[in-house]
């Protein structure tokens, strides 16, 4: 196998592991069509909205879940194959392979070839992948997170904020180059994924989240 192949493969793999949209199975299963209710945005902020916290929290987690194992899929493969003593190498980086994984899921988390190439925002699933490929800035950014949406009530606003602190993370704890870009091009993608909520924000019409009583 080569390094492309192997590349090729990972991203696959995860492309149609994040292609799995758990919005949709967990609001089915209250007999709800998350596409038709709320915003239509099949994530876990639209099923908070719609169903409340209990499987809000639930899909959040399952999408997490599904980032950090489209990113360990290297580490999971080369368990499986040093298991079962099968003569495979895999060639190159492990942290390219595992961005591969990622960049999958996340592409399959937001055009899923399950829902007519239409998806979530990505942002559960990126934190789940981050935490394998960039820990520490992960929990920065997550911690931003809680604090502009604590203090904004903007989901949306929140996640913009934990998007952009990736690459700056990584450029004052001195990463290496390939982490620092590989930041900046979710930076950059969260950014464009949340385009049209950006659009609601300077206009002052994006909706608040609400607490539930």
């Amino acid at each position: 196998m080569s390094e492309a192949t192997g590349i090729f493969v990972f991203a696959l793999l995860g492309y149609l592991i994040g292609s799995v949209n758990f919005a949709v199975l967990v609001a089915k299963k209250h007999g709800v069509d998350i596409l038709k209710e709320g915003s239509g945005n099949p994530g876990a902020t639209n099923v908070k909205r719609v169903l409340g916290k209990g499987p809000g929290n639930l899909v959040f987690a399952l999408d997490a879940l599904k980032g950090f194992v489209g990113a360990g899929l290297p580490t999971l493969v080369g368990y499986v194959i040093a298991t079962q003593g099968i003569a495979l190498v895999i060639p190159g980086d492990a942290f390219v392979h595992g961005v591969a994984g990622f960049v999958g899921t996340l592409l399959g988390h937001c055009f899923s070839c399950f829902l007519k190439f239409k998806g979530g925002k990505g942002v559960a699933s990126t934190i789940g992948g981050l935490l394998v490929l960039l820990p520490i800035p992960i929990l920065i950014g997550a911690s931003l997170w809680a604090l502009v949406f604590l203090a904004s009530r903007y989901v949306s606003l929140a996640s913009l904020a934990l998007g952009v602190s990736l690459p700056v993370s990584c450029l004052f704890l001195k990463y290496g180059q390939s982490q620092f870009w590989f930041a900046a091009a979710i930076a950059a993608f969260n950014v464009w994924t949340h385009r049209s909520n950006i659009g609601r924000l300077l206009a002052g019409t994006e909706n608040r989240f609400v607490k539930q009583a």
